[in-house]
């Protein structure tokens, strides 16, 4: 069993839960099926994504065709995370939603810090200027060994991270548990089963955390929330 990183309230009256993972993992189903999951439950949700949630974001993305060196990358990655906080995240957050995001502060200490081998340290001290100290309330770890999740995208590889080859996903999955084991807020997922089954377990891990949270009396949770009873949160064990 584990605990909340830091009290609810501490922020701002919103949630953030972010869906992290290497590629091949599934994130972009899962996160569209929780939020409608949510909104059933007539909870206030917003989805956005990174590194593409913004204008600028985007613009940013089509940089790394040009195989930026790995400080570079990291920078480029920093620069769409500034723009994303202050345009959509914290307002979001502030406003009262829940808000869930596809990749994060995590996937740069992932990806960067461990995949191009500049240190979970460096990447870790530059994320929280980027994020305005902004860090999830809850995430979610979809993990998948690199075999699987590039057996997925199979020939679909579209970007520079997913062409990468096998040791380099190694190293960003490795990077994922690393993050995973010094932090109460992550909840690894098994992500190398059926759909239905991964919706199964995150509906529940995110249902039982925001009714716990609902304690708060948070403006997200609309009067007629159809959320279960509170229970501890939990981490799923590894393999």
């Amino acid at each position: 069993m584990t605990t909340l990183s830091r009290p609810f309230a501490a922020r701002t009256a919103g949630v953030l839960i972010t869906f992290e993972g290497p590629d091949g993992s599934g994130k972009s189903t899962q996160i569209e099926r929780l939020a409608e999951r949510l909104r059933a439950a007539s909870v206030a949700v917003e989805l956005t994504r990174e590194p593409k949630g913004t204008a600028l974001g985007e613009a940013i993305f089509g940089l790394h065709g040009l195989r930026p060196e790995p400080v570079a990358e990291l920078f480029l990655m920093l620069a769409q995370r500034a723009q994303h906080v202050a345009e959509k995240i914290r307002p979001w957050l502030e406003a009262g939603r829940v808000v869930l995001c596809d990749r994060f502060i995590d996937a740069s200490v992932a990806y960067q810090g461990y995949g191009r081998g500049l240190g979970s340290c460096l990447v870790q001290t530059l994320n929280a200027h980027a994020a305005g100290h902004i860090v999830p309330d809850l995430t979610l770890l979809l993990d998948v060994p690199p075999h699987v999740g590039l057996g997925r995208i199979g020939d679909r590889r579209g970007d520079r991270f997913e062409r990468e080859n096998h040791e380099f996903h190694e190293r960003v999955r490795q990077g994922y548990l690393a993050l995973m084991r010094r932090s109460p807020r992550f909840r690894r997922i098994d992500a190398a089963r059926a759909v239905d089954a991964v919706a199964a377990d995150i509906a529940e891990v995110v249902l039982g955390f925001l009714a716990a949270a609902s304690a708060f009396r948070s403006p997200w949770v609309q009067p007629d929330a159809d959320l279960p009873a509170a229970h501890a949160p939990h981490r799923a064990s590894l393999p």
